[in-house]
């Protein structure tokens, strides 16, 4: 195991692991809309949405988690995506269609259809209205 391969596991975890720290954090929190009912007539009416100055402690503590993650995030695709692994061929000629062979067709030519020489000869009938009440052309000016 590599020493590069060891340093995008333990970057992985540590993703994982501020992922889980903001979720839990922001499942800690008081909404901010939690006193919105008092600013409708019950004192408060400056604070609608919260204290905007002031930050607590699961405030700070989301926005770094967050920071981390992101940076993981941001490290483990420019790892992965640059080639910095050891084979550097296997992040760059790999995908879906690798190896794919295309199946060779039997006949490249296009079927014909037959022709039918009496065909040009035989007439078409006119479609009858048999629910038709007016059968008289319309009246031209």
């Amino acid at each position: 195991m590599s020493a590069l391969t060891s340093l995008e596991s333990w970057i992985a975890v540590l993703q994982v692991l501020a992922a889980v720290a903001v979720i839990v954090l922001v499942l800690l929190q008081q909404g901010k809309g939690a006193d919105m009912g008092a600013s409708f007539g019950s004192g408060s009416a400056g604070s609608i949405f919260g204290a905007a100055g002031a930050a607590n402690f699961f405030s700070r503590m989301t926005k770094w988690a967050a920071i981390v993650f992101f940076a993981c995030t941001l490290l483990l695709a420019y790892i992965n995506g640059q080639g910095l692994t050891n084979n550097a061929s296997t992040t760059t000629d790999t995908g879906v269609m690798q190896g794919y062979v295309a199946p060779k067709a039997e006949s490249t030519e296009v079927p014909v259809a037959p022709v039918n020489n009496d065909a040009a000869n035989t007439q078409v009938p006119a479609p009858v209205d048999n629910n038709a009440t007016n059968t008289q052309a319309p009246a031209t000016k």
